[in-house]
Order: C-alpha cells, then structure tokens, then sequence
C-alpha cells in the first residue's frame, strides 16, 4: 500500500511517500510558482501515482474547515483569505490546484483556529489563529513515533509554533505572531505596531522580518535567511550570536508557559523543524533541551515530521479512524 503526505511550509512543498520505504523530497515555493518544476512530475518520478491509495496534504493557514476533508469536499482551498500573516508566492496553490486535477484520492488536514473543536475553549476565546495545517500531521507524528499522551511540541525553523497535546488531542497551541521568534517571523513588539499606525509597513511586513533576523540585521529572502544567519555565526558575527540566543530564549518562555497551563504532568516536549533539529553549527537542540528538560524528557523528530504525519495521517484514514488527535474525519 502507498499513502503520500505534503507539508505546505514556508519555504517550500515536501512530500513524504510511504511504502515499504520512506521517500521524501522537497521543491521550492519560488520554482512552482513559476511553473519550473510541477509536483506530480516529480512525484510521478519516484511511485506510480495510480497506485496511491490516499494522500492527505496541508495548504496554508487551514482555517476554513475544522475536519479532515475529502478534496471534492473542500471550497476555497479550505481557508478564508490568502492575505495575512506571511509571504504569498503562488507554489501552494500550484500544487493544490495539480493535486485537485488528477484524480489522486486526497483529504485536506484543517489548522488549527478558533472554531477548532478539540481545543481549549480558553485558547479558542483568547486567539482567533493557534497553528497552520502542518502543525496536526507534525504533532500526530510525534504522538506515533514517542507514544506521549500529554506533551508539547515545538515547530522551529523560519517561524516557531508550540503545540499542547493532552490525552493526544490537541487542546492549545500559540501561532508565529503570538509568541516565540523563528528565524524570519515573530511576533508584533510595540515599535512595530508604531510602524503600522504610522504608515510606514504594513503588518505583514514587520511579521515577516520579526525574528531572528530583526537581532542580526539580516535583509534576505525567506529561503536564504537561515542560511546567511549562520553563515555569519560561523564567522564569528555578534548579533547573529546574540539572535540564536534571543530566540531560544523566546521559545524557552513558549514552551514553559504552555507546560505552565496544562491539566496533566508533561511527559516529554517534541523538538522539530529545520532549528528545532539543528545541532550544528549552533546546538539548538542541545541548547533548548538542557533549558526545557525538567518539565519533561526532550526528544527530537527531523524537519520531514510534516510531510510524514501527512502520510501517516493518510493511512489512518484509509484504514478507518475517525479521528485523528482530536481532529475529526469527514
């Protein structure tokens, strides 16, 4: 049997292909965009895409469905608006549109917002946003590959996101522009709500340049920014030192005032994505595992987790399960 996963990220498409192995590949959101590279030509490079028993894909913030749909199913791309909080480049909605086209049997996996079921009532209330759709394959990944009921997982790479799971239903999260720094986005400060009022960028423009590389004055494309930042940590560069440790210490708070509102005892907190797993040439894993350890054990999935928990979730659809870590299946 063959499942496929994607994982719309930030900087690119990946696909996970499940079948007697695992296959993963990933193609730039800037070469789909343009028309370069198609996603079913390269999937079709790797397995017979007549023989996918399903996929299961994740397209931008998820925020117009709450429940695992079959594609037929799904109206506008299952969100409410392509404007906010990110860069728009036009590979996403490449890949949805292909995908849509070829007949492959497909669920779209929802984000996870205010009109999600399974979440605390309390986050629903306080934020209208918590994660995009990739967060709930990620997090079913960690749930299969550590066996936790009650944990946190924490998403870093160009944006940081943190999950709570209880019981293994997500119940909270905090998205990119609440609370933790990634290496590109973060969260709105008090000097760039001034810039918005007075005119001088636009929301999306100070989310996009509120991470990491706010600290180390680095003014690059999103797909390169990781790259220059420890490019010039390598080099010895202050303020790209003093980023890396700003933003630990951002997702240190995140991922304590998390464990601070959960109901039961933490039994371990899941590290991923591009930093998250990161362990050279800055040990960012070490480093956030030795601050964050003593809520619980601190383990690391690697930055394919997306596009995996995609597949996975893909399988366990097709085998029957009607829910999915609180999610339901339509």
């Amino acid at each position: 049997m063959v499942f496929v996963g994607m994982d719309h990220g930030t900087t690119g498409v990946s696909f996970s292909i499940l079948d007697e192995n695992k296959t993963h590949f990933k193609i730039g959101r800037d070469e789909l965009s343009s028309g370069d590279v198609s996603a079913l030509a390269e999937l079709s490079k790797r397995i017979d895409t007549e023989s996918i028993q399903l996929m299961a894909i994740t397209y931008a913030m998820g925020d117009g469905i709450t429940k695992i749909t079959p594609l037929e199913k799904v109206k506008d791309r299952g969100i409410l608006s392509i404007e906010g909080a990110g860069k728009v480049t036009g590979g996403g909605t490449a890949v949805y549109e292909e995908i849509e086209k070829s007949g492959i049997p497909t669920v779209l996996i929802p984000g996870l917002h205010q009109n999600t079921p399974s979440m605390d009532p309390l986050f629903r209330e306080a934020y209208s946003h918590h994660a995009s759709a990739e967060k709930v394959s990620i997090c079913y990944n960690a749930h299969l590959e550590t066996g936790y009921e009650n944990f946190i997982v924490s998403d870093i790479s160009s944006n940081t996101v943190s999950i709570l799971l209880e019981n293994a239903i997500i119940r909270g999260a905090v998205d990119a522009c609440l609370g933790a720094m990634g290496i590109v986005h973060g969260p709105l400060d008090l000097k760039m709500i001034r810039d918005v009022d007075e005119g001088l960028k636009t929301a999306n423009q100070c989310f996009s340049r509120a991470g990491a590389v706010k600290v180390a004055r680095i003014d690059e494309k999103v797909a390169k920014a990781k790259e220059v930042l420890l490019e010039k940590y390598r080099e010895g560069d202050p303020k790209a030192e003093l980023a890396l440790e700003s933003m630990l210490m951002t997702i240190t708070m995140e991922i304590y005032g998390l464990a601070g509102v959960a109901n039961n005892e933490i039994d371990g907190v899941v590290l991923t994505g591009s930093v998250g797993s990161m362990q050279d040439p800055f040990d960012f894993f070490g480093a956030l595992k030795d601050k964050v350890e003593n809520i619980g054990e601190v383990v690391m999935t690697p930055p394919t987790s997306g596009s995996v928990g995609s597949a996975q979730i893909a399988k366990a659809v097709f085998e029957g399960a009607k829910e999915i870590i609180g999610i339901k299946v339509l």
